[in-house]
């Protein structure tokens, strides 16, 4: 391990005395230029140069457009770095002087502190000065980048170390190395600079030459990941070197990060056998992984398409129920996909959301509350805390949203019916949108949102003309899906919805080529087992089959489950009569797959199906699964239906 003095930025023998530590002063400074060349007159250091003296070397940072140029150099005299050497009691002291280093460095929160803290030292190792490093990007990077870069870059000590990591790269230790290449890139010191490419160089060499372990190939991995054009050629080595490695010795960090580079490289078949036997290994320590590893292996999981590691997929979503409040935005994001994904749902994860969305609302980003919106729709959960929040925060926030947001945050309180206390707010504040920003729309996202208004009775007639005009009907069209039947059903339902329940409408109709004959339903299925029940309780009651009709397309595009026919008298007529029909009876069959979970709540489309047909002229009766499920005779269930279908007649005998 090489040692570095600060007090002039020298890097020095471990054994040298105080008095020979400072060594050489650079007679010109390393500077930077932000937008124009801006000189600089800071004092600082060097060791000896390994390039010609009067050739340039420039570094670019990312986003900032900060630029560090070396210049030719003046170095007085050369020093060499060189290996801990000396006795196990001094080992063992610089060990307790590292340790109480990076315990004043985890204490201090800005880049000039730490410059402070780096200059009262005397003497530094390189596993120190890239800690600090990564110290630096720990506080002063955040997801939109460097925030000061000029108070960090241009800083004497931040280019002295910079330097002195350049041109000693081959003398460093292994953690040294590779910490300092992973934070200087967090810092988004240009790829193609002199320094990252000598740093990147000397890694390259000693992963040939199988002089990292595992912990460095993670590093090393993650720094060209983080990259964003990492060689593929240097990540499938280091994945070929981990394959050497004893995988039931890697910590939860190591197992994470292999999975992030298998994602890259994991097309090839070799690696395959690697990848299982990490699967097998995770689920032994599933329960002990932090939010970060959690979070990252669901994600590489969902990115490998690792369907069949089912004991896995599940330890590590139950496990994500207790992180829900640790999880940052991003990982919660990852975790939600996951479980959309793999079409998992799990009761803790849930009620662990229900209890941290609705007080993080206001702190969360709008792109994580949709994720969340999107899991509890798809899932069919409805969850009262959280839709209740998130309508308080769309009519406070909404402003700011992308119109995918709003549509994310709304289209799940039409598809789960339901309606927060705040429902008139809620949909004025979203006409106010609609009305100031419609042409920002896309028609599909447009009509999604509109659709879900009408499942719970709110009626966008305002914007129905533009809706059924050709122009709109065209722009469905050229954009994918385009005019499939799930968009036509959302069509002709809108069309239905306004000629039923809103009959003041005027405006242009939708034309009979875009209409479907038949709805097409996510949920609307039919419980084969239940269905066969009542079929059976109806037989048993009416004595003969020809009494009703299952699965009847109607000329109003629902099909009712099963159709019983009365006359004017209310005697019932054979299913195939057309003729003297007074009463037209719709038995809707309702399994669990037409509910909210764990509610007798009716999912959006199923009410809005029941609430039509009565307006059409249908009686309609429900058979909701949570009423007959008891019930295991046909006598029972004949009485059951007895009693729902003819209430006027029941106790008069079947």
């Amino acid at each position: 391990m090489a040692l570095i003095s600060l007090k002039s930025f020298h890097f020095c023998s471990p054994g040298a005395p105080a008095s020979r530590r400072i060594l050489m002063t650079l007679s010109k400074s390393l500077s930077f230029v932000s937008g124009r060349r801006k000189p600089q007159s800071y004092r600082a250091t060097a060791v000896r140069v390994l390039c010609s003296k009067d050739k340039c070397r420039d570094a670019f940072c990312r986003k900032s457009h900060v630029q560090l140029r070396m210049r030719s150099l003046s170095v007085n005299e050369s020093v060499h770095l060189c290996g801990d050497t000396g006795s196990n009691a001094k080992a063992d002291e610089r060990w307790t002087e590292e340790q109480m280093f990076f315990r004043t460095l985890k204490s201090l929160c800005t880049s000039q502190e730490i410059f402070k803290f780096l200059r009262s030292l005397e003497v530094m190792s390189d596993t120190m000065a890239s800690g600090a490093l990564q110290r630096i990007s720990e506080v002063e990077v955040d997801d939109n980048g460097l925030k000061n870069p000029e108070d960090v870059l241009d800083n004497e000590v931040f280019r002295a170390l910079c330097f002195q990591f350049e041109f000693q790269s081959s003398k460093l230790s292994n953690s040294g190395l590779l910490n300092a290449l992973q934070a200087l890139i967090k810092l988004r010191v240009d790829p193609q600079s002199t320094l990252i490419a000598r740093l990147l160089s000397e890694s390259e060499e000693r992963l040939a030459n199988r002089k990292l372990t595992v912990d460095n190939l993670c590093s090393l991995g993650e720094s060209l990941l983080e990259l964003k054009g990492p060689s593929y050629a240097i990540l499938e080595q280091i994945v070929s070197r981990m394959q050497e490695k004893d995988i039931e010795n890697w910590s939860p960090r190591e197992m994470a990060m292999v999975y992030k580079i298998l994602q890259v490289v994991v097309g090839e078949r070799e690696h395959w056998d690697l990848l299982n036997r990490m699967n097998s290994a995770t689920l032994t320590i599933a329960y002990q992984l932090s939010p970060k590893f959690t979070s990252v292996i669901l994600n590489s999981l969902v990115a490998l398409h690792q369907t069949q590691v089912v004991p896995l997929i599940l330890a590590l979503c139950k496990h994500s129920g207790k992180h829900v409040p640790h999880f940052t935005d991003d990982e919660l994001v990852s975790v939600l996909e996951a479980f959309l994904f793999f079409g998992h749902r799990e009761q803790i994860f849930t009620e662990a959301l229900e209890k941290h969305v609705p007080k993080s609302i206001p702190t969360m980003h709008p792109e994580t509350v949709s994720k969340v919106m999107q899991y509890c729709c798809q899932k069919k959960i409805l969850s009262k805390p959280i839709l209740d929040a998130v309508a308080e925060g769309f009519i406070s926030n909404a402003d700011s949203f992308t119109t995918d947001q709003i549509t994310e945050y709304i289209v799940p309180f039409g598809t789960l019916n339901y309606l927060p206390p705040n429902a008139s707010s809620l949909f004025r504040k979203l006409e106010t949108i609609l009305h100031a920003r419609f042409s920002q729309f896309q028609p599909h996202t447009l009509l999604n949102l509109l659709h879900s208004c009408v499942l719970i009775q709110r009626y966008p007639v305002n914007f129905l003309p533009k809706i059924f005009s050709p122009f709109f009907l065209q722009q469905l069209q050229a954009q994918p899906p385009g005019l499939d039947r799930v968009v036509a059903s959302q069509l002709t339902q809108l069309f239905l919805t306004i000629t039923l329940e809103c009959p003041f409408y005027k405006g242009p109709k939708l034309l009979p080529k875009y209409q479907v004959n038949t709805f097409l339903t996510t949920h609307g299925f039919l419980d084969v087992h239940l269905f066969k029940k009542v079929k059976s309780g109806l037989l048993y009651l009416l004595k003969k089959r020809i009494y009703f009709s299952s699965e009847v397309s109607t000329p109003y595009f629902y099909t009712v489950d099963i159709e019983i026919k009365l006359d004017e008298e209310g005697f019932m007529l054979p299913a195939t009569q057309c003729e003297e029909v007074h009463t037209r009876i719709a038995l809707c069959v309702d399994g669990q797959n037409r509910f909210c979970v764990n509610s007798h709540n009716l999912l959006g489309e199923e009410a809005i199906k029941q609430r039509h047909l009565q307006l059409l002229g249908y009686k309609v009766v429900q058979v909701p699964f949570f009423e007959v499920e008891s019930i295991k005779s046909c006598r029972k269930m004949a009485e059951y239906l007895h009693k729902k279908i003819f209430p006027h007649t029941y106790g008069h005998g079947c």
